[in-house]
């Protein structure tokens, strides 16, 4: 029989100068986070560091600054604006070696948050939709407190963790954040339709989410034998598994499974893992390792970017120094699908924000950081079509990604390419 204590108790085992993870995205513990936060008058100097989490994150609040500080490792729409004011810290760090910050004792934790599904007949919780950097937490954590709730799929997969090794379990019964699936637009549709035309039969994907994702698997609905290995997916995947558009069949890791880290998505997405041995959720150490990404084949790996100037570079995690998410796995899957046997490294953007400015740009803003390299890149994506720049000098790079801005934009595009390089060619 285990014993239940009140989320209150619970964080009691928090001290002043801890350093506190949270478990990500939708399994961010919410009746944990607020209670610690309510600890605020008697706590000082604790580190809260976590990755993309949603729902609120009251331990950021510009009063309590003097008993928590927050060190992102991604930023979320719920950290932006703290990590723009000064009130937390992002740390830019590939997703892979996110386990290993913690397994390395590079950044070493007293504690861990996490949420989880109730255990089976054997003691086992499962971590359910957010395995990713979260089994590394638990593993080097010195304390680890559980917010047990039915409404967690049990995942297969690295997820699974006792009861016994949890300091503290609080049960609850809380709906999981949802995602929606957002209505696609034009542009976004025909985004898609291109790089579907670019992902082969037999093909392995890696997807985020938001829109393009969206709209790409919308496109996929006639392509075969896909696979899926990936840091996350979304609601997209469930129709294309029905209609046996994906079976991993050629996939040489894991072949026939649906392979990620986390998933994020509505209710019916969470239902669909739940006890689901199609899907493996999985260490994203081992996910995001370019050197098990390349042995598949045909490795389609689709990111987004915010900007691309016309040299390749690509600026995936901030507006200039706005931070706006981070480096993520993007770039672990960008170099393991170059290396994987005809892979595609992908990158796609709409041609303009919703101001009408260019996202192809002659220089990326002020303070932009690179996310993928003009080195690394590959294929870029808008609305206008495709290039691949792989194997092409700045000029010829500055002509093609012209040929995909918006039309009102290339004019400007164009002056400023011959400035710099003088006369632009294929």
């Amino acid at each position: 029989m285990y014993t239940y204590v009140s989320s209150e108790k619970a964080v009691k085992v928090i001290k002043s100068g801890d350093r506190v993870y949270i478990h990500s995205i939708s399994a961010a513990p919410q009746r944990l986070i607020n209670a610690m936060t309510d600890r605020a008058p008697e706590l000082r100097n604790v580190e809260v560091i976590h990755l993309h989490t949603e729902g609120q994150a009251p331990y950021t609040a510009p009063e309590l600054a003097e008993s928590f500080q927050t060190n992102a490792l991604f930023v979320a729409p719920n950290m932006r604006k703290a990590v723009d004011l000064g009130q937390a810290n992002y740390t830019p760090v590939f997703l892979s070696e996110v386990p290993n910050l913690f397994r390395h004792n590079i950044i070493p934790l007293d504690v861990a948050m996490v949420q989880v599904s109730p255990p089976d007949k054997h003691g086992f919780c499962s971590l359910g939709i957010s395995v990713e950097s979260t089994r590394a937490a638990v593993q080097m954590a010195k304390h680890v407190i559980a917010q047990v709730n039915p409404n967690m799929p049990r995942t297969h997969g690295d997820g699974l963790v006792h009861i016994s090794e949890f300091d503290a379990i609080v049960e609850c019964d809380d709906p999981l954040h949802e995602h929606p699936r957002p209505t696609l637009s034009e542009e976004e549709k025909a985004i898609g339709r291109h790089i579907a035309e670019l992902v082969e039969d037999g093909a392995t994907l890696q997807m985020g989410i938001g829109a393009i994702p969206d709209a790409v698997l919308d496109s996929l609905k006639h392509h075969q034998r896909l696979g899926v290995h990936t840091e996350m997916f979304s609601d997209g995947v469930i129709e294309l598994v029905q209609r046996g558009v994906i079976t991993g069949e050629e996939k040489v890791t894991h072949p026939g499974k649906i392979v990620a880290g986390f998933v994020m998505g509505t209710r019916k997405l969470y239902d669909f893992v739940d006890d689901n041995p199609l899907v493996a959720m999985l260490d994203i150490a081992y996910i995001n390792d370019t050197h098990v990404i390349r042995r598949n084949p045909k490795v389609a790996a689709i990111n987004s970017a915010l900007e691309v100037d016309l040299t390749g570079q690509v600026c995936a995690d901030s507006i200039g120094t706005y931070m706006y998410s981070g480096v993520g796995g993007q770039m672990d899957f960008m170099r393991g699908a170059m290396l994987s046997p005809g892979g595609k490294p992908i990158i796609a953007l709409p041609s303009v924000t919703s101001k009408g400015e260019s996202r192809i740009t002659p220089f990326l803003k002020e303070g932009a950081g690179v996310v993928t390299t003009r080195a690394h890149v590959h294929y870029i994506v808008t609305e206008y079509g495709y290039v691949n720049l792989y194997g092409k000098n700045l000029r010829q790079r500055a002509r093609m990604l012209i040929d995909i801005a918006h039309p009102n934009n290339r004019a400007a595009l164009e002056e400023s390419a011959f400035k710099r390089f003088g006369k632009i060619y294929y």
